[in-house]
């Protein structure tokens, strides 16, 4: 069984108090691993080491050409330990090899290659140091100047352990800053060979931080310590507001990217094929354990019985089984307490009045693992707690709308705003509808395609702050303004006047 301790200051460490926790491998209900577990001071010796990197300025000192070079060495690093790191991610997570091959290590790798090559190039440039000239209130040649913040935190979730550690570390040292991670207790330990990675790739000791923990020690120590200057979390909403609470005591920056609920619509013009599978793949990837999975399909009345029959069709061509198996197209829920929540929120579609008319249950044939069929409610109304609260889990609620403003008015009926798509042969008609839509993302005739390049997060209830792009990475600097005034003789500065004789 592999062991893992706390990557603190470029070392391997044990935890202050000995604890250590196994990591279960859901498709086995196995253990796989065991990592340190992390308490309070623990969580303050990495801060520590985060602090006095950043103090000496190893990594901040740095020009961006230098930094960017190391995060992409950082990638090249990942994909040749790529076999390595794709098992641990499957047996940590559940998630399936095939996903993990394709998805996770090319994602996560990139993320760096991208920041890295970004900080590297003019654009960069000209956003760390923008120059004006002015002549009110008086003559001054005026700079604004983005600095790095100084410790960065990033807590992130189990659903994407691999890659959201990839969108907290990269941009946080492209901008020059050193950061502290706490992964999710149950999928821990791709962030911490991640951790050693970095370090191994060329980044300096003690600028790179990986500590593994519960949220109510660490996390929360992680929030409310005075030395970190921003803290970054995907995860839940209700998480989401106790971290913004807690970094309210010393006025933290804060990034949350965090629940969803969102809306696929489907529209009468659409391509059927296409969207019944879109409308699959949207919802069931990764057994729905996706923050934007669009779990509220939305089709025009007049199409939905020919939608919902393909939808059926489809899911005969998902395989649920083995994760290290490349054929395999789902794997099992992350833990048994997930999928004891799914199961709940399938019984009260069912006593709410909606037709479960494919899964909602176990598959039969798997006798171990956290598994559970892909699940399809029709007649669903959008008032209905499976329309509304995220589940998490493979479970798809269909809904009917009659004309475009009612489809609008029902996709925006929600706390959330985090993703949503638009399946339509006419991409004016698309559009128009997406930038009626209040979330964060629409996706047109597509789902799940995130771009480095553009900015991620959500509207209302779904977050605050962006992820990726320029305008993630603008999220790790603090702006500074440089006034250049003219150096003359004191009757050259009127303004002398309003307090001087």
């Amino acid at each position: 069984m592999k062991e893992f301790g706390l990557f603190i200051d470029g070392e391997w460490h044990a935890a202050k108090g000995g604890k250590t926790a196994p990591t279960i491998n859901p498709a086995t209900e196995e253990p796989w691993a065991t990592v340190a577990v992390a308490d309070r001071e623990d969580v303050r010796k990495a801060v520590a080491a985060a602090k006095k990197a950043h103090d000496r300025g190893v990594w901040r000192n740095k020009s961006p050409q230098e930094r960017g070079e190391i995060l992409q060495k950082v990638a090249m690093a990942m994909f040749e330990r790529q076999d390595e790191i794709a098992a641990a991610e499957v047996q940590d997570g559940g998630g399936t090899m095939r996903k993990a091959m394709s998805m996770d290590i090319p994602g996560a790798a990139q993320t760096f290659m991208h920041f890295g090559q970004f900080i590297c190039g003019d654009e960069y440039k000209a956003m760390i140091c923008e120059e004006f000239d002015e002549m009110v209130p008086v003559p001054s040649k005026n700079l604004v100047v983005r600095e790095p913040i100084g410790v960065c935190a990033g807590i992130t979730p189990w659903n994407f352990p691999l890659i959201m550690a990839a969108w907290k570390i990269a941009p946080a040292l492209a901008a020059g800053n050193t950061v502290v991670i706490k992964p999710a207790s149950v999928t821990p330990v791709t962030a911490l060979m991640l951790g050693e990675i970095c370090t191994k790739a060329g980044v300096p000791a003690g600028v790179v931080n990986v500590i593994s923990g519960p949220g109510g020690t660490a996390g929360e120590e992680l929030a409310m310590h005075p030395d970190i200057g921003k803290i970054a979390f995907t995860g839940s909403t209700e998480v989401g507001r106790r971290i913004m609470q807690l970094g309210a005591g010393t006025l933290k920056k804060v990034t949350l990217e965090l629940g969803g609920k969102s809306p696929n619509i489907i529209l009468d013009d659409a391509n059927l094929d296409t969207a019944a599978l879109g409308a699959l793949f949207a919802t069931f990837l990764h057994q729905g354990q996706i923050c934007e999975s669009g779990t509220r399909v939305l089709v025009h009345e007049k199409i939905h019985d020919q939608l919902i029959e393909k939808m059926i069709a489809g899911i005969q061509r998902i395989q649920i089984g083995d994760t290290m198996d490349p054929t395999t197209g789902m794997g099992p829920l992350v833990s048994a307490a997930q999928r004891e929540t799914v199961e709940k929120y399938v019984g009260i579609g069912k006593e709410q009045g909606a037709k479960c008319v494919v899964g909602g249950k176990r598959p039969a044939a798997m006798n171990k693992g956290y598994y559970f069929e892909p699940t399809i409610f029709d007649d669903v109304d959008n008032k209905m707690r499976i329309a509304q609260e995220e589940i998490f889990g493979p479970v798809v609620s269909v809904i009917r709308y009659k004309d475009e403003d009612e489809a609008v008015r029902i996709a925006n009926d929600s706390v959330y705003g985090l993703g949503g798509a638009v399946w339509s042969a006419n991409k004016d008609r698309a559009v128009a509808v997406a930038k009626r839509i209040e979330t964060g993302t629409v996706w047109i005739n597509d789902y799940h395609m995130i771009n480095l390049r553009f900015p991620f997060g959500g509207y209302k209830q779904s977050g605050v702050g962006r992820e990726l792009g320029k305008w993630g990475l603008a999220e790790y600097h603090e702006l500074k303004h440089i006034h250049v005034g003219e150096d003359t003789p004191p009757e050259g500065k009127f303004y002398l006047q309003l307090l001087l004789n």
